[in-house]
């Protein structure tokens, strides 16, 4: 017999076809070593689900103005903000991203974060674990048009793009993969993942952009973050400190 995959999950969680869905829509549910990704797939119904819960929110430093967490992968971006009820996002990282997030507590610091980000005032640093050999430092400076959606896609485009600027460095190599130090000058959607992608290095996980191994989660990590004369850094998970 068949049925519909969050069906069959709702079953052997005992819980809501709702909740099974959540779960499988957030990329959380697996079956063997391969993610789940349509909710309503047909799938025989002896399948066996494998659930990959994230990681706790750590927090990194609060003060009066400032609460800056370690956002777990698979936890979007407002669901951190929605877990404390007196700060706001100044900035916003991808579900898959893990890393430094900063979130305001007074309105005054709202205002200057989000004027040195518009400024390019704030330095912001990643790692990342990338498809191929890095042998030397890269400086890409290529123009990316967004097309907004429920699942928004970035574009090299000197007609249409906003200036995109960033800089990768080789860190470590293991095999034909390496892991690369990342800066980047400004702040479009799917930036390092376009920007990797396109010079031939997407990063490992990341099919969206043309990764052909097969990942939990987009290897990228927000490492470090430098604002209004504080510097922010988040420990590394355990599957960016060591590919394999």
């Amino acid at each position: 017999m068949e049925d519909k995959a969050y069906k069959l999950l709702a079953l052997q969680l005992n819980c809501s076809g709702k909740r099974a869905k959540e779960l499988i829509d957030r990329g959380l549910v697996y079956v063997g070593d391969k993610k789940l990704k349509i909710a309503r797939a047909v799938m025989p119904s002896h399948t066996k689900f494998r659930i990959e819960m994230p990681e706790k929110i750590t927090k990194i430093y609060e003060d009066e103005d400032i609460l800056v967490v370690n956002k777990p992968a698979f936890i979007d971006s407002y669901e951190v903000e929605a877990s404390f009820f007196d700060a706001r996002l100044v900035h916003r990282l991808d579900r898959e991203t893990s890393g430094v997030l900063l979130l305001a507590k007074s309105e005054k610091f709202l205002k200057k974060a989000i004027e040195a980000f518009r400024n390019r005032k704030v330095k912001k640093f990643y790692t990342a674990w990338v498809e191929g050999v890095v042998y030397e430092k890269m400086v890409i400076d290529l123009p990316i048009h967004t097309i907004k959606g429920p699942k928004s896609i970035s574009k090299i485009s000197k007609k249409l793009g906003k200036e995109a600027i960033t800089i990768v460095k080789p860190n470590e190599v293991q095999g034909k993969k390496s892991k690369v130090d990342i800066e980047i000058k400004t702040g479009r959607t799917h930036q390092i993942r376009l920007h990797l992608s396109h010079v031939g290095h997407p990063v490992v996980g990341d099919e969206q952009y043309g990764s052909p191994t097969k990942a939990k989660r987009i290897l990228l990590h927000a490492s470090k973050i430098e604002i209004l004369g504080k510097e922010f850094i988040a420990p590394e998970p355990k599957d960016i400190v060591r590919y394999k």
